[in-house]
């Protein structure tokens, strides 16, 4: 099976677009640990799973989405 070379920028494109989302998503939490009192440490570990989780999450729903067409 070919796989056009649009599809590749596109499937590329939108693996950007999902590991920047999760960072803003992981930041987020993070910075919202650290003003709820937490320590750098546990905000850091609260963040990175934020970032797992929704990295998780979002490529699952990506590979849905690439299957289902």
């Amino acid at each position: 099976m070919d796989t056009s070379p649009i599809h590749l920028m596109l499937l590329l494109l939108l693996l950007a677009v999902v590991a920047l989302f999760c960072t803003f998503i992981g930041a987020a939490a993070g910075l919202l640990a650290r003003i709820d009192g937490a320590t750098y440490a546990t905000a850091l570990l609260r963040g990175a799973l934020a970032f797992a989780g929704s990295a998780t999450l979002f490529l699952a729903l990506l590979t849905f989405v690439i299957t289902a067409l």
